[in-house]
């Protein structure tokens, strides 16, 4: 018998999985492709954590691999002796959410380690800061982020407010893997985790103190306060955990016109007026595109379900609404953060602006114009979390701001995870700062290009979906790897960076990042998180149309390799 049949006959078998979850599993028994899809692994953690489709099996999400995995942290926290552990937990929107929450948290209970659950919906940085706010040993959010409705996931936390970097969640797989039956997982009711002081649901304060530490990193308030009659924001959390953490930051620094899109504003597990919740696509800004035309307004902006990532829109030289891409947002606002200190004489010798290796160049040579340097960590917010902490132990730098291309930003000490909110409230001040002075944020953009360059990137990718499509990625890279191009659309190759053999004293990761002569690189990726390979691009031009000709000749040419 084949390890996916065992598999499948252990949880048809296993007292411990409920009737309805068994009737599931005999549904598929004829299913041979169905059953190994959901068999023939367990879930892991990436650069997300655990995510996956919800469903029975090892390699889907429901209350069992939750169980699981909750069993293994509950077993990690106590084998680090720390005296009372205690974990935070905060869920999202999506299907099954609550449900996998206060799972969690009972089993935590079950292993003596006090769960602090949120009573409703949050954002994963609030889990983050909530975290550091309770001093607690670790945390946990359920989220799958903009993944499809069907796709839900758990975001392992450790104490300093930063998800899991590898050697950490390999500690907690390894306890994961440990356990071999469900009947090992060990469990409260809820009544009983009340009664023991070991659930404990979370209320307005720890709220309260997130806003406080959000908006104490406001640059300009009184800008703020000046023009609030004439400045006009449209906001949609996309029916995620952003809609109340975000109205209540801008309202607490006083903008006083801001509308939110009604069809979006509530939680929404189908996210039924979008194809994807994902604020990084122009698609999601359809219905907010529609309302800023009617009431002229001066910047949209979006956050996805669990409020980490945050998009911005806003009105280009025709007055139509141009979507920035997460470098460009990304640019924005370290220009005005790092002018805005540099103004009040409040920019610190020792600061520090930090990006992944996937992110432009862009914000690095701003950063510099400013006497800042720049550090590269590998894809995934994690690992400036992991900076931070560094530079708070040793004081070697003061963290200005943190962010990826792929919308995830933040400003300040007191989180260590992306936060859409902060990011939300820097780009609308910005907006507003730059109104003030009569430009919109798309003239302060194109303004950047004159003064450091016409920088332009595109994100391309290739799913392929199941156990042959994860294989089949596994490949492709290693054709790269072992076969690589001398030159790509006659400009010749400079540097193949494989950091999977380490690139500068960075943790091992399966990417490739090929560098050309004229200063543009792109890089291959598989997804830790997605059935998904991701090719990154990245230029730099003397004028714009410069840039994109010559983006446009890259992508074709490797994408031809890839598809061919």
């Amino acid at each position: 018998m084949t390890r996916v049949q065992t598999e499948y006959q252990l949880w048809l078998n296993d007292p411990a999985v409920d009737a309805q979850t068994k009737k599931e599993l005999l549904a598929i028994r004829e299913d041979e492709k169905e059953i190994e899809d959901r068999f023939y692994k367990d879930l892991e953690f990436g650069t997300g954590g655990l995510r996956g489709v919800i469903g029975a099996g090892t390699n889907r999400i429901n209350v069992y691999t939750v169980g699981r995995a909750s069993q293994g942290l509950a077993q990690y926290v106590n084998s680090t002796g720390v005296q009372s552990p205690s974990i935070v937990l905060a869920y999202d929107s999506r299907h099954m959410s609550p449900e996998f929450a206060l799972e969690a948290a009972l089993v935590f209970a079950g292993n003596g380690v006090k769960a602090y659950l949120f009573k409703t919906l949050h954002a994963t940085p609030q889990l983050s800061f909530a975290v550091r706010y309770l001093g607690a040993t670790a945390g946990v959010v359920v989220t799958a982020s903009h993944n499809p409705p069907e796709y839900n996931g758990y975001k392992v936390y450790g104490a300093d407010g930063g998800q899991l970097v590898p050697q950490f969640a390999e500690q907690v797989i390894a306890e994961v893997q440990s356990i071999d039956s469900f009947d090992k997982v060990k469990k409260l009711s809820q009544e009983e985790a009340e009664a023991q002081g070991l659930l404990t649901w979370l209320g307005e304060d720890v709220d309260q103190a997130y806003i406080k530490a959000v908006t104490a990193i406001s640059q300009n308030p009184e800008v703020i306060r000046e023009i609030s009659d004439d400045f006009r924001v449209i906001f949609t959390p996309l029916h995620g955990a952003g809609n109340v953490p975000v109205r209540a930051v801008l309202e607490t620094l006083g903008f006083g016109q801001v509308r939110v899109v009604a069809e979006q504003e509530l939680p929404d597990a189908q996210f039924s007026t979008v194809k994807s919740p994902n604020p990084e696509e122009r698609e999601a800004f359809t219905l907010a595109i529609a309302q800023a035309k009617e009431w002229n307004a001066d910047i949209i902006i979006g956050t996805d379900p669990d409020a980490d990532r945050m998009g911005a829109v806003v009105k280009d030289h025709n007055g139509e609404y141009f979507v920035l891409t997460g470098n460009q947002s990304g640019a924005i606002i370290v220009n005005y953060l790092l002018s805005s200190l540099k103004e009040r004489g409040t920019l610190p010798a020792n600061g520090v602006v930090v990006k992944t290796i996937v992110t432009s160049e862009m914000g690095a040579v701003i950063a510099g114009h400013y006497g800042i340097p720049t550090l590269n960590t590998l894809t995934g917010f994690k690992y400036i979390g992991e900076k931070m902490t560094q530079f708070e132990q040793t004081g070697e730098h003061t963290f200005l701001f943190g962010y990826e291309e792929s919308y995830g930003y933040l400003a300040g000490d007191y989180a260590r995870d992306k936060d859409a909110v902060i990011a939300a409230m820097l780009i609308a001040e910005a907006a507003a700062y730059y109104k003030k002075q009569g430009k919109t944020l798309y003239e302060v953009l194109q303004g950047l290009y004159e003064s450091f360059g016409y920088f332009l990137e595109k994100l391309e990718s290739r799913t392929l979906k199941g156990k042959d499509g994860v294989e089949q990625i596994g490949r492709m890279v290693e054709a790269w790897r072992t076969n690589p191009p001398t030159e790509i659309a006659g400009t010749p190759v400079t540097a193949m960076e494989d950091y999977a053999t380490g690139v500068n004293g960075l943790p091992l990761e399966n990417v490739l990042k090929f560098k050309l002569e004229d200063g543009s690189w792109f890089c291959l990726r598989p997804s830790g998180t997605e059935p998904k390979i991701k090719f990154y691009f990245a230029v730099k031009g003397s004028t714009g149309a410069e840039a994109a000709e010559q983006l446009d000749r890259i992508i074709q040419y490797v994408l031809s390799r890839v598809d061919g």
